[in-house]
């Protein structure tokens, strides 16, 4: 045995485990505001409780957290906490680069991990519905974090990386947003685009009635959702635009919905669906930082979801090669593979 390498793996099992404990905390400091009280300046525990309204025995216990987990700093002499700005840029805010929206979303999945587990023995797995209590529990959805990557990123990030769309956008076409979850990415796209027509589908009803709120809340006749099968995607009337994000690699039937989406296509259109920018092959993702939480999400949700249902369950680790080859069997002759605003994300842009 190494010596050397069996401390090194001892040290790393610390700080995972380490990191685990902390990511329920980070939740924890989103949820009840502190992170965002924190920010406005340097505070005793007893200071910060009240900014928040919380229980300074609690903040005080949280906040020993955060500073020996290096997110806050201590001052000992005045017993104040600060939240430097480099960190309050990640931890804060409704930008896309507000992380810890992504601690409720983990800490959601872990709710289901029982289920999980049992799957592993019994086959089968957790169906989307069997999430709602533990994404109810903590305030969150699935598509959390995509809101805020829409509202900042959307039109001048993903839409603007696909030559001549913004213009085609502008001039007005029929659009699909395949999975559309929430439905914000339509929102979005349709007060961008007065002269577009979006229509938003998404199998979950429970995401449609949230994205038909929001659509009616800002007064939108140029968006509309629907409640349907990807699967079962008609090819009349014909979309000029189909867009998924994040959605593709979670169908059941993922090889037919491509298949489903080339022939819905008008003549001259594009399918762009945005996905997670990683090898079909483990031994090529080895030393990407992002690799290890992606498996762990797809585990935890993306393939557990579509094992519930018979599915194929591809997982969010399906990569890049697996997906331009079954977008090429779906009948998409041009496919063109191009970087995303999120390096953990690509944009296949798909023509007939």
């Amino acid at each position: 045995m190494d010596d050397d390498r069996r401390a090194a793996f001892g040290a790393h099992l610390v700080s995972t485990l380490t990191g685990g404990a902390l990511s329920m905390l980070v939740s924890v400091g989103y949820r009840t505001g502190l992170f965002e009280a924190a920010a406005t300046g340097p505070a005793t525990s007893a200071e910060l409780a009240d900014r928040a309204g919380l229980q300074e025995r609690y903040v005080r216990e949280w906040l020993g957290a955060m500073v020996t987990g290096g997110f806050l700093e201590y001052e000992t002499a005045s017993a104040r906490y600060t939240l430097p700005p480099e960190h309050a840029c990640f931890l804060t805010g409704t930008g896309a680069a507000n992380a810890a929206p992504m601690a409720s979303m983990l800490r959601a999945f872990a709710g289901a991990l029982p289920e999980l587990e049992r799957s592993f023995s019994t086959g089968g797995g957790v169906p989307h519905a069997g999430f709602a209590p533990h994404f109810d529990a903590v305030g969150a959805t699935a598509g959390d974090n995509w809101r805020r990557i829409y509202d900042e990123q959307l039109v001048d990030g993903f839409l603007a990386a696909v030559p001549g769309l913004v213009d085609r956008l502008g001039e007005g076409v029929r659009v699909l947003d395949l999975g559309c979850g929430t439905g914000h990415a339509v929102t979005v796209a349709a007060r961008a685009f007065p002269a577009s027509e979006f229509t938003g589908l998404d199998i979950d009803e429970r995401g449609i009635a949230t994205a038909e709120a929001e659509r009616a809340g800002l007064g939108l006749d140029n968006a509309s959702f629907v409640v349907a099968d990807a699967a079962a995607l008609a090819p009349t009337p014909p979309f000029d635009v189909i867009l998924a994000f994040d959605a593709v690699h979670d169908q059941h039937s993922p090889a037919e919905v491509l298949r489903r989406v080339r022939a819905a296509l008008a003549p001259g259109g594009v399918f762009v669906m945005v996905d997670a920018k990683f090898s079909s092959h483990l031994e090529n993702n080895i030393g990407n930082p992002f690799a290890a939480l992606c498996y762990a999400i797809s585990l935890m949700y993306c393939t557990t979801t579509s094992l519930a249902e018979g599915g194929a369950a591809l997982g969010a680790m399906w990569g890049t090669e697996t997906a331009c080859r079954m977008l090429g069997e779906a009948g998409f002759d041009e496919v063109e593979v191009v970087d995303s605003p999120r390096p953990q994300n690509c944009l296949f842009i798909c023509r007939t």
